[in-house]
C-alpha cells in the first residue's frame, strides 16, 4: 500500500482545484457577458427601425426615464463595444486558465508517475479506502 501523497503532489492537486474553480467562474462570466451582448445588439438593431422623433424611455433602476434617440443609440453602442472587449478578455483568460490547468496536470502526472502509480491508475492497488 502506498502512503500519503508527497507534499508536492498535494500542492499541485490544490492548485488544480483552484484553477477549476477559476475556470468555472470565468465560464459563468463569459456566458452572462455573451447573453447581455446578444440582448444589447438586438436592442440596437431594433433601435435602427424606430423613427428618431419617437418618444423613448430607458430604465434607470426601477424607473423609466424619457431619453433622446441619439442618447439611447450612443449608450447602446458604447455598451456593445464594452461588452465585446469584456468578452475578448474573458476568452483570453479562459485560454490561460486552460493552459495552466494542462501544465499542472502534466506536472502532477509526472510526480505520480515517479511514485510507481503508472498503469494501475485510480482503480489499482491501494484504491478504495476503508
Amino acid at each position: 500500500m502506498q502512503g500519503n501523497l508527497p507534499p508536492e503532489a498535494q500542492e499541485k492537486i490544490e492548485e488544480l482545484q483552484d484553477l477549476q474553480e477559476t475556470a468555472q467562474t470565468v465560464a459563468v462570466q463569459k456566458q452572462e457577458t455573451e447573453s447581455t451582448l446578444t440582448d444589447s445588439k438586438a436592442a440596437l438593431e431594433q433601435l435602427e427601425g424606430i423613427d428618431e422623433g419617437t418618444t423613448m424611455y430607458r430604465q434607470v433602476g426601477e424607473l423609466l426615464v424619457e431619453t433622446e434617440y441619439d442618447e439611447a443609440e450612443s449608450e447602446l453602442e458604447e455598451k456593445v463595444d464594452s461588452l465585446e472587449i469584456r468578452l475578448e478578455t474573458l476568452e483570453k483568460q479562459e485560454q490561460r486558465v486552460q493552459q495552466q490547468f494542462e501544465k499542472l496536470q502534466e506536472e502532477l502526472e509526472g510526480l505520480l508517475g515517479g511514485m510507481g502509480g503508472g498503469p494501475a491508475g485510480p482503480g489499482g492497488p491501494g484504491a478504495g479506502g476503508d
